[in-house]
């Protein structure tokens, strides 16, 4: 039996959840909002992606606050117009697809906001052209030459927690299934762990402890919030001599793994323009491997995994739970479809699909009655 499709629980407090496959849909961003509102962009989006056959689908980096946003274009929960939003689209959605779990990944781009979408150029923009003041650990900009983030106050930094906390209130009020806390790709979670970006001398800077602080900090109240499943997505090398390492990384995952973390999804990268990484199929799988050998945590693995067999190895080698992918979805809406017809496995489709498979793959569709007209 294949692995791939075969069921995973995820803990939580208020109970395990049970995924159908092992198969993700990773947050991507698209740069769709208004206002920080869901838009019919996303509607069409998240029910393509609904009925992918995925066990999971994770909505793309969502913002805590208006200044969290990396574009005035992304996706927010932080008021009623934007919960409403959200919550609204996210039924007519699921009402298109199969039921199936879907969490949310809640953000703050720190010094990486205020940036035009990547099809304007992905810059900095100015304060007269729609940009505004960004935040960070320090005020060191993301590329030479930007104008620096305000380095946040101690008291700031107890606001963005809140605002984190807030948002998860939000989640669970528009019953999302689960939460992902982004400290990957260089925002502003993960600017406080690397030293490029963290250079504070204060207790949120500095010792591998202080600069774990604020991330430790934030989960332990969004946890004390959110008794749902909780995971982070994490950068787990900075790919530069003298940044966030994978030893680092496993240190922080056994601390969020004590207060009660559920899963990492693994990722790296992103904190500066220097980073020299080393692109190729798997290329980021031996983190995930690593971080679940040293500390136990169920993991998901991304990055460069386009092919069934290989995402099933990954899985039968144990380097990592879950498997999940990214831009292979915008691409192939239909991946798990066409991954289940290459290992034997099944996944669940709206009724108006279930004709649709090849001769040679009929037996892919759960709930699919055969000989229907």
């Amino acid at each position: 039996m294949s692995l791939l499709f075969s069921s995973y629980s995820l803990p939580a407090p208020k109970g395990s959840l049970t995924l159908a496959n092992r198969v993700v849909v990773a947050p991507m961003c698209q740069y769709s909002a208004h206002e920080g509102q869901a838009t019919d962009w996303h509607l069409m989006h998240w029910g393509n992606l609904l009925n992918s056959g995925a066990g999971l689908f994770i909505i793309e980096a969502t913002a805590v606050s208006p200044e969290g946003r990396i574009t005035p274009y992304c996706l927010g929960l932080w008021d009623q117009a934007t919960q409403s939003a959200l919550h609204s689209t996210l039924e007519r959605a699921k009402q298109l697809a199969p039921k199936s779990p879907v969490f949310i990944q809640l953000a703050h781009a720190g010094r990486k906001a205020s940036s035009a979408p990547p099809w304007q150029g992905g810059q900095l923009l100015p304060i007269t052209q729609g940009g505004w003041e960004t935040q960070g650990p320090s005020d060191i900009p993301q590329l030479e030459g930007e104008r620096p983030p305000h380095a946040l106050s101690v008291e700031e930094i107890e606001q963005i927690i809140h605002e984190f906390v807030i948002a998860a209130k939000r989640a669970e009020e528009i019953g999302i299934d689960g939460i992902e806390l982004h400290a990957a790709h260089g925002y502003l979670l993960h600017q406080f762990l690397s030293p490029i970006a963290n250079q504070r001398n204060d207790q949120y800077g500095g010792s591998l402890e202080n600069r774990m602080r604020f991330v430790l900090e934030l989960f332990s109240a969004v946890r004390a919030q959110w008794q749902g499943v909780l995971g982070v997505r994490l950068s787990a090398s900075d790919w530069i001599e003298g940044g966030w390492s994978l030893d680092e990384s496993i240190e922080l995952t056994n601390q969020l793994k004590a207060l009660g973390c559920d899963y990492i999804h693994v990722s790296s990268g992103g904190i500066s323009p220097k980073q020299q990484i080393k692109l190729g199929p798997n290329y980021q799988v031996p983190f995930a491997k690593a971080i679940k050998a040293a500390t136990g945590m169920a993991t998901i693995a991304v990055g460069l995994i386009t092919d069934p067999k290989q995402a099933e190895a990954i899985l039968e080698n144990q380097e990592a739970d879950l498997i999940a992918l990214a831009r292979a979805f915008l691409y192939k809406p239909r991946w798990a479809w066409e991954a289940a017809a290459v290992l034997g496995g099944q996944v669940s489709a709206s009724p108006q699909y279930w004709r649709c498979l090849p001769r040679d793959a009929q037996s892919v569709f759960v709930e699919a009655k055969m000989g229907q007209r």
